[in-house]
């Protein structure tokens, strides 16, 4: 418990999921807390000493189905994993916190609404002015806003984040502002110092000035997007690379609705139970960028003419041709949510299955520019205008990945045949020493006459004969018992272990060098974030 015990010093505040084996444990009050969130069983053991600890704990491949409950429950989750092989192990296992999942930091999907934003943040008060940051890991935006507590609520409202954080001296100021409806989390006053803020986003976006962004002059709101940084570090969010710019919102520039009409126009949230809300009409887009964009411009209707005259146009266009809007929506729905599976790219969460999706969906963007730009309409143009076509990297994921590969790394056929000739070769030996072993069974029933034996495999004695007792007594005097049963026992021969030692040894390098190839081709993917996050960005506005 010593191990554990230092782990939860540094996270107080957070349920901390520590890996013990297979399972992923809990103890004391989180053990309390996890048994009443999931309704999983609490249990209790003495642990060397008098006192009783509470325990609590589930599969560590069941993750994905109980941290997004504790998340949605509100809370914060430390995830501890042994960060070596137990069996390698001379001590103690090394075990290292790899993760801080909060309601505001979380890129899984079962987390996340696909139609929602998942926004974090940070809120930095100063007399009469405060400066606010919105950042979503799971798509790379990143605003940043100044304005009066007034306009900042009003923000806010309209963004909805799901976690928010402020200055530990600024927390009794911030909820009088806010109210209780949002999830608030205090930080130390280092993270909101200007200085710091500064050279810690122009180390991230490798610049020597934030003028590019403009918000040179936006000191308050610096300050936040700063914390907001510090906040990632300190939940070991470490791959980022999908932030890749920092979008100012200008309150001139939007009319600002309030939560009371917000909530009597019935914008998002029904008055009535099984109502419909504004946006659940008006939602008939195809993407999930779309979706979530629909809901941003819900939130901030435009006061610029330019602006809304060029949405107008395109709407225009496509109200007039209805064939060539029937063609532009059959191509939209083969769009994935590109915004996070770029997030995903940078993040290295990214599945084979999602990376084949990504290469389909910025093949039907291309699509998409190519109809757009031979229409009449210049308006059109300038937005489809700024799709890439990303060809170098979506003919390596063609040539490389196998067009309908597995969910997950590690159960094969990954890497396309024909990409690697040692990976061929490695599967050439996998498969031949499985039809060496059919082979094997069946001259071995011809040669006892024990016609229901069989070769099978188990994690613990690996390839093995296995004969029903009522044919014992032909069992050859070459087989080696290794273990008996009720109503049969199993053998191992000299031959057969032979074979299950290549076998498993072509399928441990098979499964490492498709690994390395996998990961090749992701760090690859890494460098098209930004031309990616412009196509998702293109393709959202021409979807609503």
């Amino acid at each position: 418990m010593q191990q554990y015990n230092t782990f939860k010093t540094k996270f107080p505040d957070a349920i901390l999921l520590f890996r013990v084996g297979d399972f992923y444990e809990t103890f004391g009050s989180d053990a309390i807390k996890t048994s009443r969130i999931l309704g999983i069983t609490l249990t209790k053991r003495h642990n060397g000493s008098a006192a009783e600890t509470e325990l609590a704990g589930f599969p560590y491949h069941a993750l994905d189905t109980y941290l997004p409950r504790l998340v949605r429950a509100g809370e914060r989750v430390a995830i501890c994993d042994q960060l070596e092989d137990p069996k390698l192990a001379k001590k103690i296992v090394k075990r290292g916190v790899t993760e801080l999942v909060t309601p505001g930091v979380t890129t899984n999907d079962n987390v996340l609404s696909v139609k929602e934003n998942n926004f974090l943040c940070c809120i930095y008060l100063q007399g009469k002015i405060a400066g606010t940051a919105f950042f979503d890991i799971s798509t790379g935006e990143f605003y940043v806003a100044e304005g009066t507590p007034e306009q900042t609520e009003k923000l806010i409202q309209g963004m909805s984040p799901k976690e928010i954080l402020c200055e530990r001296s600024q927390y009794d100021a911030v909820t009088a502002m806010l109210g209780s409806k949002f999830y608030l989390y205090k930080l130390d006053e280092w993270m909101f110092s200007l200085n710091n803020a500064r050279d810690r986003m122009l180390k991230h976006f490798g610049t020597s000035t934030l003028k590019g962004f403009g918000v040179e002059n936006m000191t308050l709101a610096q300050t936040a997007a700063g914390a907001v940084f510090f906040y990632l570090d300190q939940t070991h969010h470490d791959k980022i690379s999908h932030i890749v710019a920092l979008s100012r919102i200008d309150h001139d520039q939007f009319v600002w609705l309030d939560k009371f009409t917000l909530r009597n126009l019935e914008v998002f949230a029904p008055l009535s139970e099984n109502g419909k809300t504004l946006c659940d009409i008006l939602d008939q887009t195809h993407t999930a960028m779309g979706s979530r964009m629909l809901r941003r411009w819900l939130a901030m209707p435009l006061v610029d003419t330019a602006a809304i005259a060029l949405r107008h146009d395109i709407v225009g266009f496509f109200s007039m041709n209805t064939e060539v809007a029937g063609e532009s929506e059959n191509l939209m729905k083969q769009i994935g949510d590109l915004e996070r599976l770029a997030a995903k790219t940078a993040t290295g969460r990214i599945s084979p299955r999602e990376l084949v999706q990504l290469r389909k969906s910025l093949v039907a963007a291309a699509a998409v520019k190519k109809l757009c730009m031979e229409q009449d309409c210049p308006s059109l143009h300038q937005l489809a205008g700024g799709i890439n076509d990303c060809d170098e990297i979506c003919n390596r994921i063609l040539s490389e990945m196998n067009p309908e590969p597995p969910a997950q790394l590690g159960k094969g056929d990954v890497i396309a045949t024909g990409f690697s000739p040692e990976l061929d070769e490695l599967r050439s030996i996998a498969k031949g020493g499985k039809d060496y072993l059919i082979a094997l069974q069946q001259r071995e029933i011809e040669r006892t006459g024990i016609t229901t034996l069989k070769v099978s495999f188990n994690n613990v004695f690996g390839y093995y004969i296995e004969v029903r007792n009522t044919h014992r007594d032909k069992v050859p005097s070459d087989w080696i018992r290794k273990q008996t049963l009720v109503n049969a026992e199993r053998y191992v021969t000299p031959e057969l272990k032979e074979y299950e030692e290549k076998i498993l040894n072509a399928e441990e390098k098979i499964n490492s060098l498709e690994t390395e190839l996998f990961n090749q081709l992701v760090l690859a993917a890494g460098n098209f974030i930004p031309a990616i996050q412009q196509n998702a960005l293109s393709i959202a506005r021409l979807d609503v």
